[in-house]
């Protein structure tokens, strides 16, 4: 703690970066002794500049342009981010795709001592990062905490709730993602977009990178999940839905398969689903699929893809991202529907007896959730021993509700 800085954020000046500083500069009261240290680190100070004067008008505290140091930092230069993590506890990184721009920062950190978290949700290099650094952050004490943002706080957090909820011994889950735009409409930057491009041309390397582990199968305890279509009609949703792409499905597998190898608790099977409207919708997304399929294969096709993201999504990424009033209209909803054994039932014997509902929603669009998550996530309990690498961690529990970072999750039982 004789750092100057609890927390620098890399990557400020970023798309998310920037309500990260926002976050952090409503928040910073709350840190020890209600006096958060932090700065912003980022390769153009006269972006950083432009941003922390962003935050000092968007929360009338005109004070953080005199207040919050900006230092400078790339992830071409290993000396700079050396020199910026000896200076930090947390680095926030928020440079993506983190896949090209990720690692830097993480080995910058775990050589330095220094905590990294990150708002990634690219599962090829969540798992590297645990394959390539495990051993060397847990010798250090260092925590590289993964994928805390939208990706995957909420479907994690939920997940672990549902559990604990269930009178018995729970062993699936299914979770419904919906989300909603205000009256503004919205759309979703295309840093989601080009992780989703390189992430799906990379699959093959990911199934690799999996085997190196050499993990065994999870136990399935009970009856085993059924797996859904690529497109189907949900009745939990009343519309039509698909397999969710993004991260959650392999931060929960991860967190399950700590909770069962290193504390011998029963691993919940899990699926993860998204829904995509109604037909008209279902038409857009037959086009919008077969053409990313068929160019994400090729290096012309994924410079198309890239140039022209509004065109290949129909409007649903956009270089630019969604505007300030499309991102206050909007909201979130993860349904999640869990099965199993009440107590005294023996899972071993018949199906599922006992059915469990939790919904989770907040406000916001992803990239203000993830701004949110990523804040302040180190507050509160972590799970996992000496090497932190998914992403339950929370900071308050108030009557069914958790606050993470200045974002309130609220989870009821249904």
């Amino acid at each position: 703690m004789d750092r100057p800085y609890h927390i620098v954020i890399f990557g400020a000046s970023g798309f998310t970066g920037q309500f990260v500083v926002e976050e952090v500069a409503r928040t910073a009261s709350e840190g020890p002794k209600g006096n958060l240290k932090w700065a912003v680190a980022g390769r153009n100070r006269t972006k950083l500049e432009k941003v922390v004067e962003q935050a000092a008008g968007a929360l009338s505290k005109p004070e953080l342009k005199s207040e919050v140091d900006i230092l400078i930092a790339d992830v071409g230069d290993p000396d700079s981010l050396a020199a910026m993590c000896k200076q930090a506890v947390i680095v926030l990184s928020c440079v993506g795709p983190y896949r090209f721009f990720g690692e830097p920062v993480v080995k910058s950190c775990v050589e330095n001592g220094t905590h990294c978290i990150d708002i990634s949700g690219e599962p090829q290099f969540l798992e590297s990062m645990q394959l390539n650094y495990h051993d060397q952050a847990a010798e250090k004490g260092v925590y590289i905490v993964g994928s805390c943002g939208f990706d995957s706080i909420p479907a994690d957090i939920g997940v672990i709730y549902t559990r604990d909820q269930f009178k018995g011994t729970l062993t699936s889950i299914e979770s419904f993602l919906t989300a909603s735009a205000g009256p503004e409409g919205g759309c979703i930057h295309d840093g989601t977009w080009q992780s989703a491009i390189y992430g799906l041309a990379d699959s093959d390397k990911l199934r690799s990178l999996r085997k190196k582990f050499g993990h065994k199968p999870l136990p399935v305890v009970g009856t085993k999940i059924k797996r859904r279509g690529t497109l189907f009609y949900s009745n939990e949703l009343q519309q039509y839905a698909i397999p969710f792409m993004g991260s959650d499905p392999s931060v929960v597998k991860r967190t399950q398969r700590y909770l069962n190898e290193e504390l011998n608790e029963s691993p919940v099977q899990y699926g993860a689903y998204v829904g995509v409207g109604g037909i008209s919708n279902i038409f857009k997304l037959v086009f919008a699929g077969l053409m990313f399929f068929f160019l994400v294969k090729f290096s012309f096709g994924r410079n198309l893809l890239m140039k022209f993201p509004e065109f290949f999504s129909f409007g649903f990424f956009s270089k630019e991202g969604p505007t300030r009033k499309q991102m206050e209209g909007a909201s979130f909803r993860f349904i999640f529907l869990g099965e199993g054994y009440t107590e005294g039932s023996d899972p071993s014997e018949g199906k599922p007896n006992g059915k469990i509902r939790t919904l989770v929603k907040g406000p916001g669009t992803i990239f203000k959730s993830a701004s949110y998550c990523v804040a302040f996530p180190l507050c509160g309990t972590t799970r996992h021993g000496s090497l932190y690498f998914a992403s339950v961690c929370f900071s308050t529990v108030v009557q069914y509700r958790f606050k993470v970072g200045g974002l309130r999750l609220s989870l009821t039982n249904q």
